[in-house]
């Protein structure tokens, strides 16, 4: 467990393993705790990292929007300070769209993305889950966001075990609850929440995604992981066939029954499909 200091504050960061760095991104609501079982069971080599994003887990709460630019700044600082060069990056929910986005700016430092339940293009509702959609516009209106995400607590106390199908531990949901004591420490779940790209809205993250698409379709020699997970939630079939024809350099790997935190519900299989796709490609060798 470690601590670097970036820009006015810390990212908190789990590390494992030498040799090619691989990192692991979690996204919302929950820490790099995500990846706890994952990063062993993929195994050496590796130099596998898990941090927590800026204002989540036990990372620095400093005052700030946490907008996606927000994230991605202190994000860029954190490989920076770490010197991270010809990464292997895996991604859930907003962490898959922050490692889109870090690829897409940093495509000399890539070396491949794999990815499970993440936001792959700006979405219309339709597209949405329709058991998300009623959710998603409660937080989305004003006042009632907040009621329902700072004052009640919502996302970890309600959405996070309502989205693991295996359910979570007493113990676990403890964890994933701790960094957020009071109504302003829930600020970056709510931001996150609000920040989906449903239609149209908001404009500068849909921006940001459709940038990190023309990347994703244009970069065939940087080999891509989708995990899927049946019967799917954001990564509906229709979205998997979107990824099919929009992706280069993808390959697709199906499993059984999850949730939407698939960390949480199967990580013996992410970490075996993640494990076996890096030794096909020569990720994780000497370049």
């Amino acid at each position: 467990m470690l601590t670097q200091q970036v820009l006015d504050s810390t990212i908190f960061y789990r590390e494992i393993g030498t040799g090619t760095p691989i990192v692991f991104l979690h996204g919302n609501p929950t820490s790099s705790h995500l990846w706890r079982r994952i990063m062993p069971a993929v195994g050496d080599p590796g130099r596998r990292l898990a941090p927590d994003l800026i204002g989540m887990g036990d990372s620095g709460k400093p005052d700030i929007a946490y907008t996606f630019d927000d994230h991605a700044r202190y994000l860029d600082a954190w490989f920076d300070a770490l010197g991270l060069e010809g990464v292997v990056l895996v991604g859930h929910d907003w962490g898959g769209a922050l490692a889109f986005d870090w690829a897409a700016r940093h495509p000399g430092r890539v070396r491949g993305v794999a990815f499970t339940e993440t936001i792959v293009k700006p979405m219309a509702w339709e597209e949405f889950p329709e058991g998300g959609r009623a959710v998603f516009r409660a937080i989305k209106t004003p006042g009632l966001g907040e009621s329902m995400i700072l004052d009640d607590n919502a996302f970890i106390e309600q959405e996070l075990p309502g989205t693991v199908a295996g359910g979570l531990s007493p113990e676990d949901l403890d964890v994933y609850r701790r960094p957020y004591p009071t109504r302003e420490s829930r600020l970056p779940l709510l931001r996150w929440a609000r920040s989906m790209p449903l239609g149209g809205e908001p404009a500068d993250v849909v921006a940001r995604v459709e940038s990190y698409d023309r990347w994703l379709a244009a970069s065939a020699e940087v080999p891509k992981l989708l995990l899927t997970f049946a019967p799917g939630t954001m990564m509906s079939p229709e979205i998997v066939e979107w990824c099919a024809a929009h992706i280069a350099g993808l390959e697709i790997s199906g499993h059984g029954p999850a949730g939407h935190h698939t960390p949480e519900d199967q990580p013996d299989a992410i970490a075996a499909a993640v494990a076996g796709w890096a030794d096909r490609h020569g990720l994780r060798s000497a370049r």
